[in-house]
């Protein structure tokens, strides 16, 4: 059967829609393991950070993570202060996200449940947003007014 040329470059498009959604929904689906770190401190515990600096760095944060060792999070960065509210579809481990100002001092804490769409939610604006291991907060006493440190809070 003679196929109709526009018929042929439209075939040859949606083609290329199907590969190109199905490799980015297979990215979807992988944890982020490569972006940059910074060391953060939270008196005197160190906290080793990947950064995600870009809009889809942000959008994927922590999602697929089967684990995560108990010193490590992960600093999600905005351009400018703004109420951040994070949810946890697609994300396997609990955490809690820590809302911070920008000289690092903590506003507010939330504790995020696996695999669920709640609103979590900063009580005021704030640029940066700290995910650790659910509990690991608590555990090292630590609270809002809490100032962590390290070279994003750092004042020029």
């Amino acid at each position: 059967m003679p196929t109709h040329p526009a018929f042929a470059i439209l075939l040859r498009r949606l083609v290329f829609v199907v590969l190109f959604l199905g490799s980015a929904a297979a990215r979807a689906q992988t944890p982020q393991l490569d972006l940059q770190h910074v060391e953060l401190t939270a008196g005197m515990y160190r906290i080793d950070a990947q950064v995600a600096l870009t809009p889809e760095q942000r959008e994927i944060g922590l999602m697929w993570r089967k684990q995560m060792p108990t010193h490590e999070g992960m600093l999600f960065v905005f351009e400018q202060p703004a109420q951040q509210c994070f949810w946890m579809k697609n994300t396997l481990l609990p955490l809690t996200a820590a809302f911070v100002r920008d000289d690092g001092s903590i506003v507010n804490l939330a504790d995020m449940q696996p695999q669920t769409t709640n609103s979590h939610c900063s009580a005021e604006p704030v640029r940066y947003v700290l995910e650790m291991n659910q509990g690991w907060f608590a555990r090292h006493g630590i609270k809002p007014g809490f100032k962590l440190g390290g070279a994003p809070f750092a004042r020029p």
